[in-house]
């Protein structure tokens, strides 16, 4: 008989535990994994953030091969004078060849610091409209955490948790009604009468 009431008593506690699992389901901790490099290059923010990283690179390429071209072609003109130059004139151009090699080096520096700054400017600017719709999410949804999957060092995360193709197309609505907008606060055209 006293099996039979602890049996009943099991039940009853297994009952009460199962019939409000709604509360016991708040209490669960809601995780999210976004993954950034993934919203760089599929994002339209991210497409066209690459796009005027790639053209400046491109730019700043095309200067500098020229501006080495034309250290190059000076260079073979000294060679190919520098027997019928006088020592004074030849010292002279060699000083003004140095001059400009040191110039190129120079630029080739600068070029890459601004090339540098502008891909972190760039990136940056991505990162925190992109954290400000994490907040958001996480805020609105109810998450615990979200975490960034290669910074957060995760080695696996069920895919369920991966929330990055839902933020990839928050964004990019997000962008294009501020591209709307942009195009909206240019000052109008007078139309011709």
């Amino acid at each position: 008989m006293g099996t039979v009431k602890h049996a009943g008593i099991l039940w009853a506690a297994v009952m009460i535990l199962t019939s409000s699992g709604t509360v016991w389901g708040a209490d669960i901790a809601k995780i999210g994994v976004v993954d950034f490099q993934k919203i760089l290059s599929i994002s339209e923010a991210g497409k066209m953030a690459q796009s005027e990283i790639n053209k400046q690179g491109k730019q700043m390429e095309t200067d500098l091969k020229k501006q080495g071209d034309d250290i190059e072609g000076i260079r073979k003109r000294l060679e190919q004078e520098a027997l019928v130059m006088s020592k004074e004139k030849r010292e002279e151009k060699e000083r003004d060849f140095r001059i400009k090699v040191g110039d190129f080096k120079e630029l080739q520096k600068k070029y890459a610091s601004d090339f540098k700054e502008m891909e972190r400017r760039l990136i940056t600017k991505i990162q925190k409209e992109v954290m400000g719709l994490i907040e958001d999410i996480g805020k609105k949804e109810g998450y615990l955490l979200i975490l960034e999957r290669r910074e957060g060092g995760l080695l696996y995360f069920p895919s369920t948790l991966d929330m990055t193709d839902r933020l990839i197309q928050l964004y990019n609505e997000r962008f294009s009604k501020e591209a709307v907008k942009g195009d909206q606060k240019a000052p109008a055209k007078p139309k011709a009468q």
